[in-house]
């Protein structure tokens, strides 16, 4: 249960002084190379900039940071896998569920399930005097008992007003006045290479701090969240989750929230949840204990040169849709698969990964400016927000859809600027699959190319294919532009 940090050292005194006599040698030599060659053009100097007065951030809203201590239970079962967001990356199972799972197995029962205590620390920080806290979702995910300790060694115990496993974002309630707060910043502002601090209690070692960079900013992960995650390479490790990152101004920019790891600690991969959308999520669970995200209805993948090049797009940059589900917010404004977003209520979108921070800070009912690249034509369109307790299950929205039931797949005919984008003059566009397909490495957005070789030209074609086959199929499947047979088991003909 917990987060991640750590501390980089500064440079002895002359060791920044060689730096600098090495940079001014450099100098220098260009300015030479100016002389004896004026026709090339010396490249501008990059300004010097000191570094950041981290003691007097720490000085100034550390007191602001807490440490959080939880304590609760948890239900193992033998058969299901937990999915919290504390096990998520995990190299292995839980201990207790493989003790369950061989304890079913040896004497045939079912449903073996058991109650376990859980305890951990993490961290966590103030942003109301009145005593509101900000921390992660997954800290609190398990606890029945939640105790916020503050730098000058008071404890309360803390209400959980609410917290939002889609952005691991859970807002505490200490019964507090004239608290230390910290000041917010805007992440909007941030620039990869710039200078940022964190504080938490990494292993429970209260109120560390760890310096690092922003090394990217808007990384989506290979998990279940809606978010632009903060990339940066300051020290984080179990127990730094729900604590604050600073900007070099002292300002709020995220909560530290995850790590990559192969050793269970720090490995020079460290992710926080941009602050704005955190905040957001707080305001809704102020409001109503709960937060809700608005639903637009679609899947989107990058913009690649090649694909640029197909969609007359001056430059590979935005959200292209590889699918609208039906009935939804995004089909019912006339997005279609194919169009290209570029812009949300004003934002600028560089990246699919841009996409869902906007839409995860809107609230259902919430109507969004749309702009969209179609056939390199620009279009505006506005969609109004889904419930995503209302939205229909993708299983619904491929209603209409052709199925292959004997492999389990939903797919179309391609559009021909599919087909330009692919390179490919025939094929089926995958909209959904089931498990099997999917376990084999079949996912929507994926070409079927060939049953057996025989290049698949329509769905009637398929079946027939389909018809003619026994046992298990080989399928030539095109995935962002690299080619694969899988060999696929067909179903039982109904």
């Amino acid at each position: 249960m917990g987060g991640m940090k750590a501390l980089a050292p500064t440079l002895p005194r002359l060791m920044r002084t060689a730096l600098l006599v090495l940079a001014g040698t450099s100098l220098l030599a260009t300015g030479h190379a100016q002389t004896t060659s004026p026709t090339s053009a010396a490249p501008p100097a990059i300004r010097t900039l000191g570094t950041p007065d981290f003691a007097q951030i720490v000085q100034r809203y550390g007191p602001a940071v807490v440490n959080i201590s939880v304590s609760g239970t948890r239900l193992i079962t033998a058969d299901s896998k937990d999915n919290s967001a504390n096990a998520k990356g995990a190299d292995s199972e839980d201990p207790t569920q493989l003790f369950l799972r061989k304890f079913q197995e040896q004497f045939g029962a079912t449903g073996a399930s058991m109650q376990i205590p859980v305890s951990g620390r993490a961290s966590g920080f103030i942003v109301s005097a009145d005593g509101l806290v900000l921390t992660n979702a997954h800290v609190i995910a398990h606890a029945t008992e939640v105790t916020v300790k503050l730098t000058d060694r008071r404890e309360f115990t803390a209400k959980v007003l609410g917290s939002d496993a889609k952005t691991d974002v859970a807002v505490l309630k200490i019964e507090a006045s004239n608290l230390p707060t910290v000041a917010i910043g805007k992440p909007a502002d941030l620039s990869v290479g710039e200078w940022v601090l964190a504080i938490g209690s990494p292993f429970g070692l209260d109120n560390t701090v760890t310096t690092g960079v922003v090394s990217a900013k808007s990384r989506s992960l290979p998990d279940d969240y809606t978010v632009p995650f903060i990339q940066t390479d300051a020290a984080i490790n179990p127990g730094n989750s729900g604590g604050p990152l600073f900007n070099a101004r002292g300002e709020v920019v995220g909560i530290n929230s995850q790590i990559y790891t192969r050793s269970g600690g720090y490995q020079g991969l460290s992710f926080a949840i941009p602050i704005d959308l955190a905040q957001s999520v707080q305001r809704q669970i102020v409001a109503t204990g709960h937060a809700s995200h608005g639903v637009l209805g679609v899947s989107v993948q990058e913009v690649t040169q090649a694909l640029a090049d197909a969609f007359k797009l001056p430059r590979p940059v935005g959200a292209l849709i590889s699918e609208v589900r039906t009935d939804t917010a995004a089909a019912k404004a006339g997005l279609q698969p194919g169009d290209v977003i570029v812009g949300i209520d004003g934002h600028a979108i560089l990246a699919s990964s841009d996409l869902p921070l906007w839409v995860a800070m809107a609230v259902p009912g919430q109507q969004m400016q749309i702009d969209v690249l179609r056939n390199g034509r620009a279009i505006q369109t506005r969609a109004t927000l889904e419930d995503p307790t209302l939205a229909k299950p993708l299983a619904d929205s491929l209603a209409n859809v052709p199925v292959l039931p004997q492999l389990g797949l939903a797919v179309r005919p391609l559009l021909p600027v599919e087909q330009r984008a692919a390179e490919a003059r025939h094929g089926l566009m995958v909209e959904g699959v089931q498990p099997e397909a999917d376990k084999a490495g079949i996912a929507p957005g994926d070409i079927l190319l060939a049953i057996n070789h025989v290049p698949v030209t329509s769905v009637e074609q398929a079946r027939a294919l389909l018809a003619q086959a026994k046992g298990s199929v080989a399928l030539l499947v095109q995935h962002e532009g690299d080619k694969n047979y899988i060999a696929l088991t067909l179903k039982s003909k109904v």
